[in-house]
Formats: C-alpha cells, sequence, structure tokens
C-alpha cells in the first residue's frame, strides 16, 4: 500500500473529477490520503473530504501566504477543528521567503502560534518551508514539536537533512525527485534514512517528470515511489512498506 501524505485534494482543481481522481488512486494501490489546509476555509473542506472518503485525512492550519489573516479568533477556530477524529496534523504551516506576500515577522508570529496549539492537541506538524530554511529551522529547533515533524517538499541541502532525520523529524518527498537536472535532491535522498521518508505528490502541483504538463494526483505517487526505489536501489515494495509505515508512526495511523 502506498501513502500520499500530502494532496490538496480540496482544491477546485479536483471538483470536476474527484470520484475519478479516487478511484485511480485506489487502482495504483494508495491506501490512504491526507489533506492538508491552508487556511481556515480549506481547513474545513479538508475535514469535510475526510469525512465522506475513509481513506481521506486531514490537516488543519494557515500557511504562511495566508499568514496576514491570522488572529486570536482564527487560532481558536483551529483549536476547535483539530479535535475532529480524522484531524491527524496541524499544516501546513511554516516560512515562504520566496513569494513575499506576508511579512517575515508575521508569518514567524502564526508559525509559532500553531507550533504551540500543535504541542497542545498533541498532532504532529506538517511545514511549510519555501527559500526559508535558516528561518524555519531556527523555530523548528526552539519548538521541537513534541508529537512529530514532516518538512514538506525537502528542498534543503544534505546537511539539513541529516540534521533534521537526527532530530526525529521525516523528510517529504514528491514530484521533484524525479525531474531530470535533481541529482543533489536525489543524492541527499539516497542516503537519508529510509524510516525518515515520505512520499508525496502536493497534488495538483508538483507533477511528477512521467506526467509532467498535466495536473498532479495522489495515483501519482507511484512515479515518486518508483524513482526513490531506483535512487535508493531498493526494490518498490519496500519503500512502499517503508514509507506507509512512517506514516502511520508519525500520523498514529492503524497499518
Amino acid at each position: 500500500m502506498l501513502t500520499d501524505t500530502h494532496c490538496h485534494l480540496d482544491l477546485e482543481q479536483f471538483d470536476r473529477d474527484r470520484e475519478e481522481v479516487l478511484e485511480r488512486a485506489r487502482q495504483a494501490g494508495v491506501g490512504r490520503i491526507l489533506v492538508p489546509a491552508t487556511d481556515l476555509a480549506s481547513s474545513r473542506r479538508a475535514i469535510a473530504l475526510a469525512e465522506r472518503y475513509p481513506e481521506v485525512r486531514a490537516a488543519v492550519g494557515v500557511y504562511p501566504n495566508e499568514a496576514g489573516e491570522f488572529s486570536t479568533e482564527t487560532l481558536a477556530e483551529l483549536r476547535d477543528l483539530a479535535q475532529h477524529p480524522k484531524v491527524d496534523a496541524i499544516g501546513e504551516i511554516g516560512i515562504d521567503l520566496y513569494w513575499k506576500a506576508v511579512p517575515l515577522d508575521t508569518q514567524q508570529q502564526a508559525f509559532r502560534a500553531q507550533l504551540e496549539l500543535a504541542a497542545e492537541v498533541k498532532r504532529p506538524v506538517i511545514i511549510h518551508d519555501r527559500e526559508a530554511h535558516t528561518e524555519v529551522m531556527a523555530t523548528l529547533r526552539a519548538a521541537a514539536p513534541p508529537a512529530g515533524t514532516v518538512l514538506h517538499s525537502f528542498s534543503g541541502d544534505a546537511e539539513m537533512a541529516q540534521e533534521a532525520a537526527a532530530a526525529g523529524w521525516y523528510l517529504g518527498v514528491d514530484g521533484p525527485l524525479t525531474y531530470k537536472k535533481n541529482d543533489a535532491l536525489r543524492a541527499i535522498f539516497a542516503a537519508a534514512p529510509l524510516d525518515r521518508i515520505l512520499i508525496e505528490t502536493d497534488a495538483p502541483y508538483l507533477t511528477p517528470q512521467p506526467r509532467r504538463g498535466s495536473r498532479n494526483e495522489p495515483a501519482f505517487v507511484a512515479f515518486v515511489a518508483e524513482r526513490l526505489a531506483e535512487v535508493r536501489q531498493d526494490t518498490l515494495e519496500q519503500i512502499a512498506l517503508a514509507t506507509t509505515a512512517n506514516a502511520a508512526r508519525l500520523f498514529r495511523w492503524e497499518l
């Protein structure tokens, strides 16, 4: 069984054929899909999908590019949403210095508040880090999230990967692993401990190389698993078993 630990299945890109997307995922061996949120509205949508489909789980949170609207009222609603039995994480949260849509100090305030919430409700955190490695790592070192951490779509260097693994955090890997010029990323995931790796799609974004140019979807996590197996000289079965077990450990799922 494969697991897609990061798929924005709630977005409008899936509105016309969500049922077919889920059926293709099942046919590809994807047994569980985690839908992370980017704001309160997507948090509610993720929960609604998790209520409707047995293989879907949800995360709630406000990601950095929406942090300008973060408030004490936002935090209170996230706390309520996090009590839902199919909410397994707080995320995606973090810092984004690529778009610069929100001032850094505002992003950091929302990030820290949600890390504190995750500790309070005993949920792991799903981290968004875009061109903000120094800031994200400093914040995580200080917070030391007690219920676990995954660095979604990991894009740091080997030293950062080693530090994250040593801290017991997980590295999320998705479509970029398959891109032709990403030898450095492949080297990082060839060396990373297998018990610290999660596979994901970030669908509808970051489509793997074999389907690049089309919308990404959960079934395509198989392409990530296949490339990871090739990079690590493992079998696809070994990768599927290990990464699914890793996801179950972090998100407290039954296998």
